[in-house]
């Protein structure tokens, strides 16, 4: 994968929206944080009006006016908005690896959607005309009711599946760099915090439960995710404390509720991560 210098590649959590089986992002504008990320989920991103850094896996080029890309599971990719200063509008739509079941291997209308998932593992571009139809519906696409979401994407998708306008960014399908054994052990660790990060968790009983001696746990952190132990459950709540600072909850609010134990450290740790301090960050989101 493309080096980044020493920038940390971060596993996403991604949680599908209530009573939806996705997630759809709208110009969650993080055009002013570096994020370089991967997620076991799909990704179809569209941005407009914009002029930014295209860089998916080993691919890196730069975009102008518009991109419209679909992404495979496990594949880094920086936020399209990285750096973009102009007005711009952004719609993310991220489904899980088990999004419509067996549908897409069984199901003989979805076939063809079933084969664009497979080809998103080299990731996938869509050119003028593309970009020109999907864009616009895609912008559409969260002020529908739930229902209508879930057969427009699927529309979006088999359209896409038939663009004669689609570019593979890579020669081959990405894959991830670890084995099944240390993925399912990281999605243990992932799961833990997400259940346990509001209290104070050690090193010990994650090594107890990824059965490793704590010193094994410590290198196998390093390993998977470039940072150490402590760095990660602080990613985590962070994460959590961005979501409620975008509600417009207090910073001292977001601080206990997310799992950090003083405001100093909190101040110190959310500023490191996203380059703002908590009190600027929820002030962006302040209608």
């Amino acid at each position: 994968m493309v080096k980044k210098g020493g920038d940390t590649l971060v596993r996403e959590e991604v949680r599908p929206d209530a009573d939806s089986s996705f997630r759809i992002l709208v110009t969650p504008h993080l055009n002013d944080f570096y994020y370089w990320h991967f997620h076991p989920e799909y990704e179809l991103v569209y941005i407009d009006r914009a002029e930014g850094t295209r860089q998916v896996g080993d691919h890196l080029s730069r975009f102008t006016g518009s991109d419209l890309v679909l992404i495979g599971p496990y594949i880094p990719h920086l936020n399209f908005d990285y750096g973009v200063r102009t007005d711009y509008r952004k719609v993310v739509v991220q489904v899980g690896p088990s999004f419509l079941g067996t549908g897409l291997t069984q199901t003989p209308e979805l076939t063809a959607i079933g084969r664009l998932f497979e080809r998103s593992r080299q990731a996938i571009a869509f050119g003028e005309a593309t970009k020109a139809v999907i864009g616009e519906r895609m912008l559409l696409l969260p002020g529908l009711p739930q229902f209508a979401q879930f057969v427009e994407l699927l529309s979006i998708f088999n359209q896409l599946a038939t663009a004669p306008d689609a570019t593979l960014l890579h020669p081959h399908p990405v894959e991830s760099p670890y084995n099944q054994r240390q993925m399912d052990r990281i999605q243990r660790v992932h799961d833990y915090v997400a259940q346990h990060y509001q209290r104070k968790l050690d090193n010990a009983e994650l090594a107890d439960l990824t059965n490793l001696t704590p010193e094994a746990f410590c290198r196998y952190m390093r390993q998977m995710t470039r940072m150490t132990f402590t760095e990660y459950v602080n990613q985590y709540r962070v994460q959590q404390a961005k979501l409620l600072l975008r509600q417009q909850r207090s910073v001292t609010e977001a601080c206990f509720s997310s799992g950090f134990e003083s405001l100093s450290y909190f101040n110190r740790v959310f500023r490191r991560a996203t380059g703002d301090s908590p009190r600027g960050f929820k002030r962006r989101f302040t209608v």
